[in-house]
């Protein structure tokens, strides 16, 4: 499933913009779902224990479509080729592959996703 969002709410002196995706419950815990936001494709995943993770929606050694990938305490596996990534710091588990783009996202106290975008 991919999620449109259009438009921002606030901007920080740094060009950093905020965007309300909507409630953690459109993410089931262990799963990721990719939102478009900016024009770019951003993969957030939710892991069991209830923490968000934003990266890039492919995965950089064959474009695999990251949010499909199996969901683990701090990791992504891509769909494709099974290579792994560290959601904290998007480090690959197979050195021949770069690292995932890591984006700052938080829930609020009204359970919604926020993501930061520069």
């Amino acid at each position: 499933m991919t999620i449109s969002v259009s438009s921002g709410v606030s901007t920080t002196p740094r060009t950093t913009t905020t965007y309300h995706l909507g409630s953690i419950e459109q993410i089931p815990p262990g799963e990721g779902r990719v939102y478009v936001v900016a024009g770019r494709q951003i993969a957030i995943f939710r892991t069991r224990d209830d923490t968000l993770y934003a990266t890039q929606a492919h995965c950089p050694h064959r474009n695999g479509p990251l949010a499909d990938g199996l969901v683990g305490s701090h990791t992504v596996l891509c769909p494709l080729h099974s290579y792994q990534f560290d959601l904290r710091t998007g480090a690959p588990s197979m050195p021949s592959c770069t690292a995932l783009t890591l984006y700052p996202v938080t829930v609020d106290s009204s359970r919604n996703i926020v993501l930061q975008l520069e």
